[in-house]
């Protein structure tokens, strides 16, 4: 399987990266800005791996997001890239809204663009999975949980 994954450089996108390729044996295109969140050394063990190919984009860069589905072809996408930390939100809230809201449009322009050239059976296979913070439904009360069921309410403009 192709899969286009964003963030891939950064804590749990390079996991999930790496677990991908390692030990799921899929084909990778690694899409990161490679900014203070990303750790390409994280993914050191895939250099020369035919399997994964990493480029170095923001995901704002449409241009550049629609070449990428151009040349690699996914048959899903984990879109994992975003900026984080609460305190970073506060400060510079229009970062947050930058990637994590025009960038999101801009991989999902993509993705639909791609997936309208797709015949039937692809289509119907496509995925696009977007990975999100739990900080979207407020604080969690000791010894509770969060289900599908629960209301958002974020307090900051990271979680929002």
């Amino acid at each position: 399987m192709r899969i286009l994954v964003t963030g891939g450089c950064g804590f749990i996108g390079s996991a999930l990266v790496l677990h991908l390729v390692h030990d799921l044996g899929h084909e990778v295109a690694t899409l990161d800005a490679l900014t203070y969140a990303a750790n390409p050394v994280s993914l050191s063990s895939l250099e020369g791996d035919p399997r994964h190919r990493l480029v170095q984009a923001d995901i704002c860069d449409a241009p550049a997001v629609h070449a990428l589905f151009a040349d690699f072809q996914p048959q899903a996408v984990m879109h994992l890239a975003a900026e984080s930390h609460v305190d970073r939100s506060i400060t510079d809230p229009g970062a947050f809204v930058r990637t994590n809201v025009i960038g999101t449009q801009v991989m999902l322009d993509g993705a639909r663009t791609h997936y309208e050239g797709l015949g039937s059976a692809d289509k119907a296979a496509f995925r696009f999975l977007h990975v999100s913070t739990d900080e979207v439904y407020g604080s969690l009360p000791p010894e509770a949980f969060f289900t599908e069921a629960s209301r958002y309410d974020p307090r900051s403009p990271y979680s929002a």
